[in-house]
């Protein structure tokens, strides 16, 4: 197949994007397939180019190779590189789009996952992985997240959409600390910080702000945190999910050996059962596509509580879901494939 992997963005999380992207291109190269990395946002001049010649098999020796570094990147100073272009969608994307058998999505954050780019390619018929755009507005936007889950049974922290120029007594009265403050429609921890007082509210409710007007200030939840894949309507192994100090934000999360993973958890069959059944009614009430994740907190008292849905899961040398596969017996270039042949059969 020629497959078209959509990468970068002008997104927070853009580098967590390029790397698994990097890695999603290398392995469809690998197992046979015709491929081209292609950042949505940079695009592409086609001019007189013939579009086969940009696909790359596994006899072109070419790999790709991304590091996530430490901090998010400079979105402004990536603008700049592109004289400062507003449109999403870079030259070239679509008509490359339009001539892969699929477009394997390995974005992160903003149009890539809150259903734009999505709707977009519905329109003009193009075959893509994840979720379609009805999933990916429900999962992204993580205030109606909660409302549907809670509408649902599922449990989920309290939680407020606030704004910088209310009353900060609302969180008190409502919420209480401590609490975490982030973003409503950000991933990868983007943004997020744990409030413990009063006094540490305004700066996390600014820092939320750097990346979007809506904030999400949700109850702090103490235990254990865990993760389970949803892939092809069923439920991969559970994994835990063990920050070796602080929480698992950004720096935790892509950095490699500053969180323990273990999976499948040491946690009993029944809790087990429990989170893979209730992860697995979480991506059904969503209506999410071939594959996702969705996070959680089991709480001393053995209390689940659903965090959030991913649409379209990390996918770089430090990510989950390819750990969870891993666990299941489905290697790294095989899940690339699967997820491929899933969005091609839709």
């Amino acid at each position: 197949m020629n497959i078209v992997v959509l990468a970068g963005g002008l997104s927070p999380e853009r580098d967590v994007s390029l790397s698994s992207g990097s890695m999603i291109a290398n392995s469809l190269m690998a197992s046979g397939h015709r491929v081209l990395l292609l950042d949505v946002y940079e695009g592409i001049e086609l001019e007189e180019t013939e579009y086969s010649d940009l696909f790359l098999g596994k006899d072109d020796r070419k790999e790709y190779n991304y590091t996530v570094p430490d901090i998010e990147p400079d979105l402004e100073e990536i603008k700049q590189k592109n004289n400062n272009q507003d449109a999403f969608i870079g030259n070239g994307v679509l008509e490359l789009c339009k001539y892969a058998d699929v477009v394997f999505l390995s974005l992160h954050g903003s149009m890539g996952e809150n259903g734009q780019l999505q709707a977009t390619f519905d329109n003009f018929g193009i075959k893509y992985t994840g979720s379609g755009y009805i999933g990916s507005l429900l999962a992204m936007d993580k205030d109606l997240t909660k409302k549907l889950l809670v509408q649902s049974g599922i449990v989920t922290a309290d939680w407020l959409l606030y704004s910088a120029n209310e009353d900060s007594g609302v969180v008190e009265e409502r919420i209480g600390y401590p609490c975490v403050v982030k973003p409503v429609s950000c991933g990868s921890s983007i943004g997020v910080s744990i409030v413990k007082d009063k006094e540490e509210l305004s700066a996390a409710v600014q820092m939320a702000n750097r990346y979007e007007t809506e904030i999400l200030i949700e109850k702090m939840i103490a235990g254990r945190e865990f993760s389970i894949g949803i892939l092809d309507g069923k439920a991969l192994p559970v994994i835990e999910i063990i920050p070796i100090t602080g929480f698992y934000d950004y720096k935790n999360k892509y950095q490699g050996g500053l969180t323990k993973e273990v999976c499948p958890a040491l946690i009993s069959e029944d809790i087990t059962k429990k989170l893979q059944d209730t992860a697995m009614n979480v991506h059904k009430i969503l209506r999410l596509g071939g594959y996702s994740r969705i996070d959680f907190i089991l709480d001393k008292k053995e209390e689940i509580y659903c965090l959030e849905a991913n649409t379209l899961p990390g996918m770089t040398p430090t990510s989950l879901l390819p750990q969870e596969a891993e666990c299941a017996g489905i290697s790294y270039a095989a899940l690339c494939e699967r997820i491929a042949m899933l969005a091609l059969a839709n």
